[in-house]
């Protein structure tokens, strides 16, 4: 059985349980096939010492060492001592990885390419980031630039996670021979299959994350206004929290929608999120960038349509069949598109919305990613 380490740079922790669980979920999918172990390092500044601790989620062993980060200068220091101190307690344990898989450039996947000088490990680059795409621009510096590209052209495999990241990063000069798309994992209870809900209105959904300036919600709100001008046979939920989740609320308050037109639910579990899409009739994603939309994939698992800009997977999955792109930025298109949808629900076919959704399951996506192992290894 291949032994296959994970390190990322942003990984569920004891501060934060949603920090990097899309990197949890491929883990988890590639121990569905082999002996999977993480190395997660987290900067704490209220810690004056060292502190690791050793959690078995699944088949998947993580190792969390936690280092103080209080100190600018010792900080860097710390972070690289702290890799070192959890690779001792795998080598302690008996584990000797044959592959690396590295998520998120650029300093996390420096410590692959230091393990590799020394003990000529392979390792492939799992990329998540959204700084690559050109609405972001935020990938600069020259230092940066060069190392990022000595590290990129050293590793075996490039894994982003949509076909936009990966054109965004050879636009950015990252090139390699061997790029290969490995989508996010959808949780199984998203493919259950129920009976359809019949909704006394039509239901359009949202979740966000509430960092106003990737997901656009004001636009979204914006956009029910007009539509609401026009027809109130609709409503919309919107599920989720975040950084700027005040701010929307207050300027949800102040275009003083019609009673329960729009309402803000709040934070739901993940099995909580796949029942509010079966009970739903549409998705709405109106982000302004996206590395890939997993919500995309949540709603296309469980056979409902999508409104969404064209960002992240969207252009990928969604067509004529599954659901309306729209420019980005698009609010009179948005208007526009969630009007036809009112009228057209049923002519969404749910089975056929789901016919590629299979792609995200874990059974799948951990065979690509074992596949791209076997041909490195």
């Amino acid at each position: 059985m291949i032994k296959v380490l994970f390190l990322s740079a942003w990984y569920p922790n004891r501060y934060d349980a949603m920090a990097g669980l899309f990197v949890r979920k491929h883990a988890d999918a590639v121990s569905l096939y082999c002996d999977v172990k993480v190395l997660y390092v987290h900067g704490d500044k209220n810690i004056k010492h060292f502190q690791s601790e050793v959690i078995q989620y699944k088949k998947v062993t993580e190792t969390l060492i936690y280092y103080p980060s209080n100190n600018i200068l010792l900080k860097y220091f710390n972070f690289f001592i702290a890799y070192l101190k959890g690779f001792l307690l795998l080598r302690k344990s008996g584990f000797k990885p044959d592959v690396i898989h590295a998520n998120i450039l650029t300093r996390t996947v420096f410590i692959a390419f230091w393990y590799k000088i020394i003990y000529n490990t392979p390792y492939v680059i799992a990329e998540h980031w959204s700084r690559y795409l050109p609405s972001r621009k935020g990938y600069h510096g020259l230092i940066r630039k060069a190392m990022t590209k000595i590290i990129v052209r050293s590793s075996s495999a490039v894994l982003p996670v949509s076909a936009n990241l990966l054109n965004a990063m050879i636009l950015n000069g990252l090139n390699h021979p061997n790029y290969k798309i490995i989508h996010n994992v959808v949780d199984d209870f998203f493919f259950h299959k129920s009976q359809k809900t019949v909704n006394l209105q039509k239901r359009f959904l949202h979740i966000s994350c509430f960092d106003e300036k990737a997901k656009n919600v004001k636009g979204i709100l914006r956009a029910v206004k007009s539509l609401s001008k026009i027809r109130n046979d609709f409503e919309l939920i919107i599920i989720g929290n975040g950084i700027d989740f005040e701010e929307v609320f207050s300027y949800y308050k102040s275009l003083k929608f019609k009673d329960n037109l729009v309402q803000f639910l709040g934070k739901k579990e993940p099995c909580e999120v796949a029942e509010w899409f079966e009970k739903s009739d549409c998705f709405i994603l109106f982000s302004n960038y996206e590395t890939a939309g997993v919500v995309i994939a949540e709603s296309l698992a469980c056979g409902k349509p999508v409104i969404s800009t064209r960002v992240g997977i969207a252009e990928e999955f969604i067509n004529d069949y599954a659901g309306i792109l729209l420019k980005i930025g698009d609010e009179v298109g948005l208007t526009n598109a969630m009007n036809h949808m009112l009228d057209n629900t049923d002519n969404y076919k749910s089975d056929i919305i789901r016919q590629r959704a299979d792609l995200f399951r874990y059974q799948t996506v951990g065979k690509e990613i074992i596949n791209v192992y076997k041909n490195i290894i």
